[in-house]
């Protein structure tokens, strides 16, 4: 009877692409059952909870505006089914984006598994940065918020937002917690995910934050602010990487990434310690969302402060790394002509000097003097 013998050969190792579909298509059938829900009576009020915005209230029509009745929300612990739902959504864009535009351009460039690691976070980022720049301008813009800046402050607690406002919350949350099941997704190396890790959670807590104590007026202006700057360094990073001879952009970023810090200080300032301050309704109370008191105040700007300080010594630390490779790069290496001797070829210079140049030992040594005498 023959004893079948057992297969030594290892199983074919996954491709990145192949992983990258598969984790899209499991997410895909996820995100499929939650719309699928909406279309039966029995799982429609479940549905909705994951896919709509909850907790909206309608106001009746004022004097001002008198054909239309306003319809605003606020927050709760229904958000976290829609974050969720959201979160989905992110990880399906991410992977398209990676596989029809990332991957392509990545097959062309043939760059390096470092480079490669560094393009495809920079291209995700800038694409999410130059959204959320537009996103959060057009409701700067719409709600007047340029011109009049005192809107951040004024007539706080801002615990009722529009759709466009609510919404751009859940979506920055949704793409950040995303970020989590992305690291095992893209097979982040190991020394790469706590610096990972520190700027996600650095994201989350910030966006929470202002989301929660009903700082959603200066969370936004300096949501902006901060995109603006960063998506300014990926796009910055892409070209780099096409050419490495650009650095323009890094160096308009590096003023930018200054002058963005000082204004995110001066507007927290002006907004939380002298707008809120100033207030009259300076109680804490959880029912009306309203958290201007002293203790939360200091939170606020401590939190602000600590976090603008970490990201100027790692700016500092990347500039200082940056001119340290420069100089190493531009080092001079000019090399001297070596000296030749009459009836000797240059070879036999070289071999006595350094660097093609000829030393006074090298030339005076009792060998040459002997060669000399003969």
């Amino acid at each position: 009877m023959a004893i079948r013998k057992k297969s030594t050969k290892s199983p074919p190792v996954l491709s990145h692409e192949f992983i990258l579909q598969n984790h899209a298509d499991i997410v895909s059938c996820v995100a499929m059952v939650f719309l699928l829900g909406l279309m039966f009576e029995i799982t429609a009020k479940a549905s909705i909870i994951f896919v709509t915005l909850q907790y909206n209230v309608t106001l009746p029509a004022t004097e001002e505006q008198a054909t239309e009745s306003a319809s605003l929300y606020y927050y709760g612990i229904k958000d976290l089914a829609t974050v969720f739902f959201y979160m989905l959504v992110a990880i399906i864009i991410h992977a398209i984006i990676q596989e029809y535009v990332l991957d392509k351009i990545n097959r062309r460039m043939h760059f390096s598994k470092t480079k490669h690691s560094k393009f495809n976070e920079s291209g995700q980022l800038s694409a999410f940065y130059l959204f959320s720049c537009i996103w959060g301008t057009f409701i700067l813009i719409s709600e007047n918020y340029i011109s009049d800046p005192t809107i951040l402050w004024r007539a706080y607690p801002h615990n009722l937002m529009t759709f466009q406002m609510k919404f751009f919350y859940i979506s920055q949350l949704a793409y950040w917690f995303h970020a989590f099941p992305e690291l095992y997704f893209q097979k982040t190396k190991k020394e790469d995910i706590p610096r990972q890790l520190v700027y996600i959670g650095l994201y989350l807590f910030h966006i929470a934050g202002a989301y929660l104590l009903n700082l959603n007026h200066l969370g936004l202006v300096l949501l902006v602010l901060h995109y603006f700057v960063e998506f300014l360094f990926h796009i910055s990073r892409l070209f780099y990487f096409s050419d490495e001879k650009y650095q323009k952009g890094f160096s308009l970023w590096a003023v930018l990434f200054v002058l963005g810090r000082l204004l995110t200080l001066i507007l927290s300032v002006l907004t939380v310690g002298f707008g809120l301050a100033r207030a009259e309704n300076q109680k804490l109370d959880f029912s009306a969302g309203n958290f201007n008191v002293l203790a939360v105040r200091i939170a606020v700007l401590a939190s602000i402060c600590i976090t603008q300080a970490f990201m100027m010594w790692k700016f500092i630390n990347f500039q200082l790394r940056r001119w340290r490779e420069h100089s190493a790069f531009q080092a001079p290496t000019v090399k001297k002509k070596p000296t030749v001797t009459k009836g000797r070829s240059s070879r036999k210079g070289t071999e006595n000097g350094v660097n093609g140049t000829v030393t006074s030992n090298g030339a005076d040594s009792p060998r040459n003097r002997k060669e000399k005498s003969s």
